[in-house]
């Protein structure tokens, strides 16, 4: 690519990874989709006359091809969203690969100061509630309240009236305050109550502690494991599953890694092999001044690699 458009559009990789990702709810999707974007952007570059900022442009191009994939793409959903009632641990576990599961996203992939600033907006449950809003309302909540674009650039972009978008952000705000209310009502902890509750979360589950498991969790805490497509409610229904379900027996089997997903801590969870810990799953933590009230663990371990975990660790 040409140096100096290089230059220019680079600095908004990352921010673009971000933009796609909250519309396809995919991390490798969005990946594909801004490299589709710079591809785009490239070839048509000698007709990008500066008439928009550089930034306004790569945005209009990702959004377009990101609405284009939508059309021959299902909406991304996690477990507990499938409209099932919660499930008991006793009933044999249902496997749905063929799903497009949401997928969580890495903190280390995003601008920084996006993380900081945006943090609500690319949160899981909320992420999985845009999922339920349809492609051009989505992108308008996105361009409208995420980045603060006008309303008549906005209508512009998408092919619009001004009228029309304001009426598809107010239904979508209406939409996405249904389904994500309690998680805006629940106050976070503290720092230091933050850590207390993440070195119990690890020192639980690494000696498969299941009554330290139980305290940990709120009374309506929410357990979902994609592919599975069952999730599980409260602490002692949670607890019951690790033990009955996790392949773990007994201290030192599991070994939990720290990292960020979604503007959440979350955890590289390694199951015991002979000598060595190989990648399990990737528990997305809630936490609540309460104690842990939502942890979506995906058992895609491709995630390992995207999240830049260790393949495997030796044990000790």
């Amino acid at each position: 690519m040409d140096t100096e458009f290089v230059q220019q559009a680079d600095p908004y990789r990352r921010e673009l990874l971000a933009h796609c990702y909250r519309m396809l709810g995919s991390v490798y999707d969005a990946e594909d989709l801004v490299q589709e974007t710079y591809v785009r952007a490239w070839r048509s570059y000698d007709r990008f006359e500066g008439r928009s900022s550089m930034r306004t442009w790569l945005h209009r191009i990702a959004t377009n091809a990101c609405l284009n994939a939508l059309e021959s793409r299902s909406r991304r959903p996690l477990p507990i969203g499938l409209g099932a009632p919660s499930s008991d641990p006793s009933e044999a576990l249902i496997e749905q690969k063929e799903v497009p599961w949401l997928e969580p996203l890495p903190d280390a992939m995003m601008d920084p100061a996006g993380v900081v600033t945006q943090r609500e907006s690319i949160r899981l449950a909320v992420i999985a509630a845009m999922q339920y809003l349809p492609a051009k309302q989505r992108a308008v909540l996105i361009l409208r309240d995420v980045l603060q674009w006008p309303a008549a650039e906005v209508a512009e972009m998408l092919d619009l009236t001004t009228a029309s978008v304001n009426s598809a952000l107010q239904r979508a705000r209406a939409q996405l305050q249904q389904v994500t209310v309690t998680a805006d009502e629940v106050a976070e902890p503290s720092e230091a109550e933050q850590r207390e509750l993440l070195d119990r979360f690890v020192a639980a589950f690494e000696a498969k502690d299941i009554p330290a498991m139980v305290d940990i969790f709120t009374k309506d805490a929410v357990w979902e494991m994609p592919p599975f497509t069952g999730w599980y409610e409260g602490p002692e229904t949670i607890a019951r599953l690790i033990d009955t379900r996790c392949p773990a027996e007994g201290p030192g089997d599991m070994k939990l890694v720290p990292t960020m997903a979604n503007g959440q801590f979350a955890f590289g969870l390694y199951m015991r092999d002979g000598d060595t810990y190989r990648p399990f799953n990737l528990p997305v933590l809630t936490l609540t001044a309460q104690g842990v009230s939502h942890v979506s663990a995906f058992f895609d371990v491709r995630l390992f690699k995207t999240f830049g975990l260790p393949e495997s660790i030796p044990v000790p």
